[in-house]
């Protein structure tokens, strides 16, 4: 009497954590508009550092100077990363691919965000250090001595204000799902309103009392200073709150349930 085998079902292992996290660091490299943008973050530090150098008077040569040039483009950049970070996988259509083989979107996106963070952290770090030679090959053209007057406080704070903006970046490449939804969406938030509130604040006393409280990027821009008090601490979080946080937990569900085509 013979008997009948069932063969047991296999058990694919899901994919660990270092390789999505390598998968989504390459993505970010491995096409010629990714590898350029990358690449943007030295080439405009160096082209920022060089202007400081050729333009900037001898007593204005100090490392906040450099800091200040390099930072300025750093703001734009870096948010566009984060957007096209998310909003790649919808405009190119790989995010079906994407989620074939790593079901769990909450995976997908966690590494997303963590490579993201590193990769800002990592920008502004040799960002920094291009303007710290700056600041040392400047003075010595100029025959003035080296000032190093940014604190590891400041330091901290302005990377801070940049992963606050590359966060603001990845939730509107989360929201709106599409490249130059997110990138025009950025603009708007970062260029737009903040010329909108400061006419209001010159015509409402009102606001410009209280449009911290409200104003994110307002609030932000403050992380750039060295004389942040605790009331500006709490607007920095409110409007974080108001403006990053909550749209970002409604991006996120509506990602969640958003069919992939």
């Amino acid at each position: 009497m013979s008997t009948l085998t069932v063969p047991r079902p296999t058990t694919i292992a899901p994919i660990p954590t270092s390789s999505l996290l390598g998968v989504e660091a390459r993505k970010m490299f491995d096409t010629r508009s990714g590898f350029w943008l990358m690449a943007s973050i030295g080439i405009a530090a160096v082209l920022a550092t060089a202007a400081t150098i050729i333009f900037a008077p001898d007593d204005e040569l100090t490392y906040n100077s450099f800091a200040a040039a390099v930072g300025f483009p750093m703001t734009v950049i870096l948010p566009m990363i984060a957007a096209l970070a998310v909003s790649s996988e919808w405009s190119q259509r790989s995010a079906l691919t994407t989620f074939t083989l790593v079901p769990s979107r909450t995976r997908v996106l966690g590494a997303k965000a963590a490579v993201t963070v590193m990769i800002g952290v990592a920008g502004m770090v040799v960002a920094m250090a291009i303007g710290a030679l700056g600041n040392v090959i400047g003075s010595s053209i100029a025959g003035v001595d080296l000032t190093w007057d940014i604190t590891v406080s400041q330091f901290l704070q302005i990377v801070l204000a940049n992963q606050i903006g590359m966060a603001m970046g990845f939730m509107l490449g989360l929201l709106f799902r599409s490249s130059p939804g997110a990138i025009v969406g950025y603009f708007v938030y970062a260029l737009v309103l903040p010329g909108a509130s400061g006419a209001l604040a010159s015509a409402q006393q009102w606001w410009n009392d209280n449009g911290a409280w409200f104003d994110h990027n307002w609030a932000v821009t403050r992380l750039y200073d060295n004389t942040l008090t605790g009331e500006m601490w709490a607007q920095i979080g409110v409007t974080t709150v108001i403006w990053l946080v909550l749209p970002f937990l409604l991006a996120w569900r509506l990602m969640l349930r958003s069919e992939v085509k």
